[in-house]
């Protein structure tokens, strides 16, 4: 019985750190250029990541601050899944990545930002 958990468990990290292959996602801004009647040229921002990345910091700061012992900031910017684990199963590194992650987010430094 013990051993049968033992490979389930395996078999799940295993499944768990091959499914994020295609990941991180980036993010692309596809702009169109409108020419009114006078000849002057606007560019009008159509992606709706452009709009969304103007909040990013703020996001990740609260979620820093409210789910950081989850490592809430650290999927919302697109960590690998098995940092993210790591991570939650040492409490953010007894407190000290958190503290690192929080002074990487308020200094903008943090990938993903």
């Amino acid at each position: 019985m013990k051993t049968k958990i033992i490979l389930s468990f395996f078999v799940m990290i295993l499944a768990v750190t091959s499914s994020y292959a295609s990941f991180p996602v980036t993010r692309t801004v596809s702009t169109t250029t409108e020419v009114s009647a006078n000849d002057e040229q606007t560019e009008v921002l159509t992606s709706p990541a452009a709009v969304a990345d103007s909040n990013s910091f703020l996001i990740a700061v609260l979620l820093w601050l409210f789910l950081g012992w989850l490592a809430g900031h650290r999927w919302y910017l697109g960590s690998p899944i098995g940092w993210n684990i790591l991570f939650i199963l040492t409490l953010g590194g007894l407190g000290i990545w958190w503290i690192v992650d929080g002074i990487d987010i308020l200094t903008k430094n943090y990938p993903g930002l």
